[in-house]
């Protein structure tokens, strides 16, 4: 895969102990690379990065992005090849509820991060993960192309979209000859190890796992669903293509990797009932929505430019993406291995044989 690019190569990664940062680690080791991961300590037991063993199998350190001193410290002694910036506080309601530790951790958390890699020679590619939710939305149907303007109606929005602009200024004031500066932006990801309240798979697992109503604030609003080893696989190929191939600083910049829009920009409610029909059983129940908490209704990308410069794009129709989403819940409920490193490894191989079939360039 990606030409063996990261096989021996140093790569470090921010948020490791998170959603995506736990199965970017896991694909980076099955790619050989030496991985060294710097996040807060896992929410639960259950979290991807415990199930999969993953302390056993990288460099894991304990520290917050806003740390900054420390960050710095960690990124020195690893000297990294790669950086991949997922540290965040990703959540929208939660945003409404701490607005300074969101902006501190999304704003100077990305500042403290680009300070760092300027004093480490060793670095020759960036990539800081943002969100979709970092357009100015008006809710249109096109899907928000990445020269659109910027914004965000809510704090965590807001935070994402004031990283991209603090790494647009770093990129264009600091790393104009040497390191090759990204962001990636994605849209709603799902997959199996995610906890994250107020998210509809999380929320729905812990209720069908518990034998309760699945709580449902907004059942009509359409997202872009994907699953998360599609954002993941641009990831990787962005940073490779960018230290990889001759005059790799044309990648730098801004990105957009989402689904098709057409076959995944499904209501909520919609997933919600599939779901309960792979799961076996269960209801939902329309909630009130908080008068505090804006939230939108349809928010799509467009990812034109990572198909044709990167020759990107999505392996997965939705209905597999939720599929073994699923699967991967059940699996470590009712089958309780002592490891779920063996059945997630499987499922980046299938992954990656998948896109073999479909001839996508990074899985030679």
């Amino acid at each position: 895969m990606f030409n063996n690019f990261y096989r021996g190569k140093k790569v470090f990664i921010t948020g490791h102990t998170g959603f995506k940062g736990s199965w970017l680690s896991l694909w980076l080791v099955i790619l050989g690379a030496k991985v060294k991961g710097y996040a807060l300590p896992p929410k639960s037991s259950k979290d991807n990065f415990v199930v999969a063993n993953l302390r056993n199998k990288i460099i894991s350190v304990y520290g917050d992005v806003r740390n900054y001193k420390k960050l710095l410290k960690e990124i020195k002694i690893f000297k990294p090849d790669i950086v991949f910036h997922l540290a965040a506080q990703p959540l929208v309601i939660e945003s409404y509820q701490h607005p300074q530790l969101t902006y501190e951790t999304n704003v100077m958390g990305t500042v403290n991060l680009l300070e760092a890699v300027r004093k480490v020679s060793s670095v020759q590619a960036v990539v800081n993960i943002t969100t979709d939710k970092c357009y100015e939305n008006i809710e249109k149907l096109t899907g928000y192309i990445e020269t659109d303007p910027l914004g965000g109606y809510d704090p965590y929005s807001s935070s994402k979209g004031c990283s991209e602009l603090v790494t647009a200024a770093y990129r264009r004031s600091f790393f104009t000859k040497k390191i090759v500066i990204m962001t990636a932006r994605s849209g709603n990801v799902i997959g199996g190890g995610d906890w994250d309240k107020d998210r509809i798979i999380p929320d729905s697992m812990i209720a069908l796992i518990n034998k309760k109503i699945i709580p449902v604030r907004n059942p009509d609003a359409v997202r872009p669903w994907q699953h998360v080893f599609e954002p993941l696989s641009g990831y990787l190929l962005l940073a490779a293509k960018a230290v990889a191939v001759k005059n790799g600083r044309k990648y730098a910049g801004a990105w957009n990797f989402g689904p098709k829009v057409s076959s995944t920009a499904l209501k909520v409610k919609d997933v919600v009932n599939m779901v309960i029909k792979i799961w076996g059983k269960g209801t939902w129940q329309h909630i009130s929505k908080s008068k505090t908490c804006h939230e939108a209704n349809i928010l799509t990308l467009n990812c034109h430019k990572a198909k044709k410069q990167l020759d990107w794009q999505p392996v997965l129709d939705f209905k597999t993406s939720i599929v073994w989403t699923i699967e991967w819940y059940k699996y470590l409920y009712k089958i309780k291995p002592k490891s779920m490193y063996e059945y997630s490894l499987k499922q980046i191989l299938t992954y990656c044989e998948l896109a073999k079939s479909k001839k996508l360039s990074w899985s030679k």
